[in-house]
């Protein structure tokens, strides 16, 4: 294992130096990275560093008198060649580069990005010289140093990650995104598109072209090579005329043929193999059959049409980007032009070799089951739907030079967690891949919204797990300020009305732990940094729904919606986090952090089934509640014991009656469960429809001795309806009934099902609709209003228990309370 020297982790030295014979170039900066070597990244498995890619490119007219690079195991710089290059240069690691003149020439530095251009600037006459950070870009980078706009010298480093391995989780990631969102997009266009023709897209970009064809180019070939091993084919009858002496079989077909072409028959005296009118002829040719493999099928039609429209479609680029940099007077990418070229070789071969050059030209395309199904055709098929028709790049999601990690890595975490949950579950609708007019669309970046629907096939529940975007109820204005987390799972328990809701946010940000260092102290391993935690706490708290009480006009109730929050940050030792605080914190208060990365999932994926098979009571009791809940929900809910049921009919009212009995569905008490232990009293409701305008209202009520939850067929004083027997329902079993004397009566209102009153209102209400008063506001006016007279209570329904809300209390006259 390659150890730093020491103190070399904080010294800036000379890394690379280049001496030409116009110029010589210095880069220095820090060797060694802290974090990679706390975590031992970009090791082999035999704890050796890997080999980075230094590439010095000179123009014909420059002289490189000798290339010298830093050997971390040496300790010391030494010449290129002398030992295999090891990483030295590290993402948000700042490298002074300076370039110092020979001789007066008008030297320029260029680089991609423009900030970095921006930075390196002459100092004096003879000095070029500037700061390099790479920002969180990793991968090969190019620098040029350009004689009067010609690049002079082209040196390609390599900038390796300091929070993940560059060659195991690096390249992982970018194939996994790559993987997820063709399979998204595939899947999309195996459901809508039925191609019955030539038809492609109109005005598909080239440039979208060709970013899907560099990334599927290997395995469209590979699926074309393994055709090319076993190739569709079909079995054909040909027919020759030959000579009678070449022919090895002849068959039935000779005489048809003999009696249409008589001139094949030579007369024979001596007596030949057919007597016509008793002469004898022998035939000089006669018809052979012949069966032959044939490879001129539909599908390797379709096969070389396709490579052959790609090749079409290179060309075209390949003219494009060359008309385009004469006209801009820009040089020439030769890399992007011998990519493109090597393609086309490659493409050529295919489809001018072996078996596709028997192929005859295609005429429409006939999607054969052969084609979809048969090993090889079903993966050229696939692609070439990618390629046809349009799949638009947005974000970069497809370009393999995206190098912004800490942009790659959050696109990583909410498409893992989807094929997480794919895995195991039903894909009901996704919005990442999208349709318009002139093709598909990636939705995916960070301007973008999408969200992915699955169904639990176990239980039917639906879950959602939205990117970059919060469920519409809890994206309305915030009571303070907006917050938009990166990822967030909403999940439909069955048997309740609310969602609960999850967060898990990527975060490409890891503290090592250094040794001495506080974190280390405290946590006593790498975790995330606490200010993302601290974000975790944010979003719970900030995050809220506004629930409108149903009782109140102008006042809203607001509820955390948000049941969890979770970073997603990148470490490879799962077993070793177990032991972290803040692995623990999750399930003491369901705020804390997992690590992701693409051999490290396990915990996530746990956590995930975990909270997919909760039941809502289990999901409820994971989040925190505010000291003191417990008491100000007695004291809130103190006042409902009375439930009011309807009566469907006069056979039900004699039954309840007679029996000291009533039951209710459960599913009609789904949301007020929790109050069925408050519940003391009971009244029954006579609606007008049912019992006639004299006899409706509230005229009885008795005391609840108990209740139970029991299948309908249990309930044996009255026989179910058909279809209901083995429903749930709550039977309560009633000590005495007692009579109002004065009724309540509907005033024009009516109950539903049933509803949730105090006996204080109960014992007190003349109409119906004055039992939907609930807050201390609406007690407080209607007691005040009652002494003037009569108090109308408007509702938003014509039910009270469908009513949502208060509207207002009106007062009646004196006269209309007596009459």
């Amino acid at each position: 294992m390659v150890s730093p020297h020491s103190g070399l982790h904080k010294e800036s030295v000379e890394l690379l130096r280049i001496e030409t014979n116009l110029f010589d170039l210095y880069i220095k900066g820090k060797p060694y990275h802290p974090t990679v070597e706390a975590l031992q990244l970009h090791r082999e498995s035999d704890e050796v560093w890997v080999e980075a890619t230094l590439d010095v490119t000179p123009a014909p007219s420059l002289n490189i008198d000798g290339v010298y690079i830093f050997s971390p195991i040496q300790g010391q710089i030494i010449e290129q060649g002398k030992e295999p290059i090891y990483p030295l240069f590290y993402e948000n690691q700042t490298y002074l580069l300076v370039v110092e003149k020979k001789k007066d020439v008008e030297l320029s530095f260029y680089h991609e990005n423009m900030h970095l251009r921006r930075d390196v600037k002459p100092l004096g006459k003879n000095i070029l010289s500037g700061n390099l950070n790479f920002r969180s870009e990793v991968g090969y980078t190019e620098l040029e140093i350009r004689l009067n706009g010609h690049v002079l010298l082209s040196i390609r480093l390599e900038i390796f990650p300091v929070k993940l391995d560059y060659r195991r989780d690096y390249y992982m990631l970018l194939s996994e995104i790559n993987e997820q969102i063709y399979n998204l997009a595939f899947d999309f266009l195996r459901r809508t598109y039925q191609l019955s023709g030539l038809k492609e897209t109109p005005n598909q970009s080239l440039t979208e072209f060709f970013a899907i064809l560099r990334v599927i180019f290997q395995q469209l070939t590979s699926a074309v090579e393994h055709i090319r091993a076993t190739p569709h084919h079909r079995l054909i009858t040909r027919q020759e005329i030959r000579r009678v002496e070449q022919v090895k079989r002849a068959g039935k077909a000779n005489r048809s043929f003999l009696a249409k072409h008589p001139e094949k028959l030579m007369h024979h005296p001596q007596g030949g193999a057919i007597t016509i009118h008793g002469e004898h002829y022998t035939p000089t040719h006669l018809l052979e059959t012949r069966r032959q493999i044939d490879f001129d099928t539909p599908e390797n039609r379709f096969l070389r049409w396709m490579l052959l429209r790609i090749q079409g479609k290179l060309k075209d680029i390949r003219v494009r980007i060359t008309q385009r940099e004469r006209n801009n007077n820009e040089p020439l990418d030769r890399q992007l032009l011998n990519q493109i070229d090597d393609m086309q070789k490659h493409l050529n071969r295919l489809s001018s070799t072996g078996f596709l050059s028997e192929v005859g030209e295609m005429k429409q395309i006939s999607i054969t089951l052969v084609l979809q199904m048969a090993p090889g055709y079903r993966d050229v098929y696939r692609y070439y739907l990618m390629l046809m028709k349009g799949l638009s790049i947005q974000g970069d999601l497809f370009r393999l030079s995206l190098k912004d990690l800490a942009q790659l890595y959050e696109y990583w975490c909410f498409l893992k967690l989807h094929s997480l949950l794919k895995q195991k579950y039903e894909l009901i609708r996704q919005d990442i891949i999208r349709v318009h007019r002139n093709g598909l669309f990636v939705t995916l970046d960070k301007s973008r919204k999408a969200s992915v629907t699955y169904r639990n096939p176990l239980n039917g529940e639906h879950f959602t797990l939205f990117y970059n975007s919060l469920p519409s109820e809890d994206a309305s204005d915030f009571p303070t300020v907006n917050q938009r987390p990166d990822n967030v799972l909403t999940l439909k328990k069955e048997n309740s009305p609310f969602e609960y809701k999850y967060i898990f946010d990527a975060k490409y940000r890891l503290n090592p732990a250094y040794p001495g260092t506080q974190y280390q102290e405290k946590y006593e391993g790498p975790g995330p940094e606490e200010d993302d935690i601290n974000t975790m706490h944010r979003y719970r708290d900030a995050i809220v729904y506004a629930n409108q009480r149903p009782s109140e006009r102008s006042r809203s109730e607001y509820e955390r919606s948000m049941f969890g929050a979770y970073v997603l940050f990148p470490y490879p030792d799962e077993d070793k986090y177990r032991e972290h605080k803040f692995y623990k914190s999750i399930k003491k208060v369901n705020i804390g952090a997992f690590p992701f990365l693409p051999n490290s999932t396990r915990l996530v994926e746990e956590f995930l089934d975990e909270l997919i098979l909760d039941s809502p009571e289990k999901a409820y009791e994971r989040s925190t509640r505010p000291r003191g809940t417990s008491k100000y929900y007695e004291d809130k809910l103190q006042g409902k014991n009375v439930i009011v049921g309807s009566m469907r009919d006069r056979d039900q009212l004699d039954i309840c009656l007679n029996e000291y009995m009533y039951w209710i569905p459960l599913k009609f008490l789904a949301r007020e469960q929790k109050l069925l232990t408050e519940l003391e009293w009971l009244g029954l409701y006579q609606s007008k429809k049912a019992f006639g305008p004299q006899a409706c209202g509230i005229y009885r009520y008795g005391k609840i001795v108990s209740w139970q939850v029991v299948r309908r067929y249990e309930i044996k004083a009255r026989p179910p309806r058909p279809g209901t027997d083995k429903e749930l329902y709550v039977l309560f079993e009633i000590e005495s009934w007692e009579k109002r004397e004065r009724p309540i009566k509907p005033g024009e209102r009516g109950i539903y099902t049933h509803l949730f009153t105090s006996k204080y209102i109960f014992d007190r209400a003349e109409e119906i609709a004055e039992l939907k008063l609930e807050n201390d506001e609406q007690l407080k006016d209607w007691r005040e209003k009652r002494r003037l007279g009569r108090v109308q209570v408007e509702l938003d329904d014509h039910y009270v228990d469908k009513a949502k809300r208060v509207i207002a209390l009106n007062v009646v006259d004196k006269q209309d309370k007596d009459a």
